[in-house]
């Protein structure tokens, strides 16, 4: 209720239909990132003067032939660090927050409203429960708009009957409940958020409405639990259609084309089909900036975070990816705009057919006539369009519609809509516009993480890549933006190399780093906690926690030493025509005791996943290094010279607790497999052993 207040307050002193912001710490972000990275320059030059000495000292001693190794592993490592922080210093150059004031719009006739296709996406009944994407229909077609300029597409990818059948049920419903929601102006226009909150509803209309939503989940659960529909269902003929040929055989996006064909309207929403509706009031803000006469004709799309119920309440997992979704988008936002991310986001039509000059208006006089859409003509083109084939030669996909050719075709498709000069806007009220669901398992996390690290990948090595073709085409702030997000995957090599190497060399009785009474100690001290400070101020400045950051930041290294390098090998071996990266839909259903060890802050490994191989033995490494470190330290007293090593090891040991719980304290069905304990202590007997051979010759 305060939000809603200080809203109407802001939009009293204000005549237009939004504003824009420059963050107070702009001008410190900007100070910082120079000093930083003069720090960075130093740290090259450190690298390529310590490099030329240790290769001429090898060069001249066979003992120390590959003592020059390690320091040039170090030395790339960092080069990936600084190239990948430029980038991260463009998202804070000019970030700012905009504000909308949906009580200004001027329209005082349905008419004047645009129509609005929503497309709800779906791939396996199993992993996405039907009456999760039900739920996600019905809170969208519960917004305030004018219903008659609102249509609903479900595109799935199974071609479930199930999926269907429970569509079928939710049109029934979706009469009494929108009529309900209206009538009583509920915010929670969900059925689950509404009758799930605990809340108990006196009323007659709330009782007898939940008995009905009650009635629709026995009947879908019945036929979920059977399998398929009972012929004897009277809509069992709606399913002819339906092959079990046709499942999961869908090259391409074809929503658009489909539309196009009957509802025909200028603003285009996708949305995730466990992701809600969470303020009835999202299609008025997105037609603040649409209706402005500066911004909308080169407004490709509006796009809102992703924010997520059900997430623990120290976010162990990192799924709130608060600074991909919530952080980053407003740096951009003042050069062209925010990335498109998958979800929650609205999109002019005409977007997808060329740059902002090309059609200057889209036709959409047919997006109000719902009767048209039923007629046999209709339905007809609709299915010619939808056909896989008709694609086949032209230029969809390629410069037109959604971007094929990656698995991150949302970052593919904003990308190329920016580079052909659209601009777009990150909109981020304060009660929460979407909601979805998360991953609560960590194979499922990091699972999703590879398909993400393989798709930007899949665009960032490219003839389109940001560092070239988007920087000519958006110039070099944007082009560094999108390289942020296209590069990320190859955190695994500086995460990787820190990891192993220092820890590896402590062991041997090498140091890396300089000691502590040398200056240039004082440039790592630096670069290490200026980085770690800043990120922490950004990450509770935008509402996080002390826990949820450092709990963040553990994800992170977790990604880079086992999801991201997995999604760059197998990138690799793509390029190479070795292997073939392929969609794998995340789990949306909820199991029992996985679901209560999430809860409880636990950590779930309990199946032996490849991935799990370098985070133990990375786990073990650190643990001996630091052990067998820390005893040559007392033994021969060289802390000075060993201690940043020690540090290392010691840091990335507080970071793996969570390992070491999961190997040698916890009993439960979600600890580390036996089989990866013991496959990652031979890992590492066999990385000591090749070390150490290495420096011995």
């Amino acid at each position: 209720m305060k939000d809603v207040t200080e809203e109407k307050a802001a939009a009293g002193r204000c005549t237009r239909l939004h504003t824009t912001q420059l963050l107070r710490r702009t001008p410190l972000n900007r100070a910082f990132a120079l000093v930083y990275a003069s720090a960075l320059v130093a740290l090259v030059y450190r690298h390529i003067h310590h490099n030329n000495s240790s290769s001429s000292s090898s060069s001249s001693s066979s003992s120390n032939s590959f003592l020059f190794l390690p320091y040039l592993m170090m030395m790339v490592a960092d080069a990936m660090f600084a190239f990948m922080r430029a980038t991260t210093d463009s998202l804070r150059l000019y970030p700012v927050r905009h504000q909308e004031f949906p009580e200004k719009l001027d329209y005082n006739h349905h008419d004047q409203y645009p129509g609005v296709d929503v497309f709800i996406c779906t791939a396996d009944p199993y992993k996405e429960p039907p009456m999760g994407v039900v739920n996600t229909a019905l809170s969208v077609l519960g917004y305030e708009y004018p219903p008659e300029k609102l249509t609903v597409y479900l595109s799935d990818d199974g071609g479930s009957e199930l999926t269907l059948f429970a569509f079928m049920e939710a049109a029934k419903f979706a009469h009494h409940w929108l009529s309900f929601c209206r009538d009583f102006g509920l915010l929670d226009r969900c059925p689950d958020a509404y009758f799930g909150t605990g809340t108990t509803h006196t009323s007659r209309e709330a009782h007898n409405m939940k008995i009905m939503y009650e009635e629709m989940k026995v009947k879908v659960d019945r036929v979920m639990k059977r399998g398929s529909l009972s012929p004897e269902e009277p809509e069992h003929d709606a399913f002819n259609k339906l092959t079990a040929g046709s499942t999961l055989d869908h090259p391409a996006v074809i929503q658009l084309r489909v539309s196009a064909t009957m509802s025909n309207a200028p603003v285009v929403m996708n949305l995730d089909c466990d992701t809600i509706s969470n303020d009835p009031k999202t299609l008025l803000r997105v037609l603040c900036y649409l209706a402005d006469p500066v911004v909308g004709p080169k407004l490709a799309y509006v796009q809102f975070p992703q924010r997520f119920h059900g997430i623990d309440k120290n976010d162990i997992y990192g799924n709130d990816h608060r600074r991909l979704y919530q952080i980053d988008p407003l740096g951009m936002d003042d050069l062209a705009g925010t990335r498109y991310i998958g979800s929650g986001c609205f999109f002019q039509r005409r977007s997808f057919f060329g740059g902002p000059s090309d059609i200057p208006k889209l036709n959409s006089h047919r997006d109000s006539d719902k009767s048209f859409i039923s007629s046999k003509t209709v339905l007809d083109s609709a299915h010619h369009v939808a056909s896989c084939k008709h694609e086949h030669g032209t230029n969809w996909g390629i410069e037109i519609g959604f971007r094929y050719g990656s698995l991150a075709e949302d970052y593919k498709t904003s990308y190329m809509q920016q580079c052909k000069g659209w601009n777009a806007v990150f909109c981020h009220p304060k009660r929460a516009a979407f909601l979805g669901g998360s991953p609560f398992t960590l194979n499922d996390v990091l699972n999703q993480n590879i398909r993400w690290a393989i798709g930007l990948l899949e665009v960032a090595v490219s003839k389109y890549s940001p560092i070239t073709y988007g920087t000519r085409a958006m110039g070099l702030l944007m082009g560094l933006a999108y390289a942020h997000n296209g590069f990320e995957g190859t955190w695994c090599l500086p995460i990787t190399t820190y990891a192993y190497i220092p820890q590896l060399a402590l062991l041997s009785g090498v140091s890396l780093f300089p000691k502590v009474s040398d200056p240039w100690f004082y440039l790592y001290a630096f670069l290490f906690l200026g980085a770690y400070i800043q990120d922490c101020l950004e990450f509770i400045l935008a509402g996080g926690t002390i826990r949820k950051w450092w709990n963040d930041q553990r994800m992170w290294m977790i990604r880079g030493n086992s999801s991201y390098l997995f999604g760059c090998v197998t990138f690799l071996l793509n390029l190479l025509g070795f292997a073939a990266s392929g969609f794998n839909v995340t789990s949306k259903v909820v199991i029992g005791e996985q679901r209560k060890r999430y809860d409880q802050g636990i950590f779930e490994f309990g199946v032996p996943s490849p991935m799990f191989v370098p985070l133990t033995a990375t786990a073990i490494l650190n643990l001996i290094a630091f052990v067998v470190g820390l005893g040559g330290v007392l033994r021969d007293r060289n802390a000075g010279e060993m201690f940043v090593q020690l540090f290392i090891s010691g840091f990335v040991m507080v970071n793996c607790w969570p390992i070491y719980e999961a190997i040698a304290l916890r009993k439960d069905a979600g600890k580390m497999p036996a089989k990866i304990t013991i496959i990652s202590f031979l890992l590492v007997c066999l990385l000591y052993l090749a070390s150490s051979l290495a420096l011995k010759l």
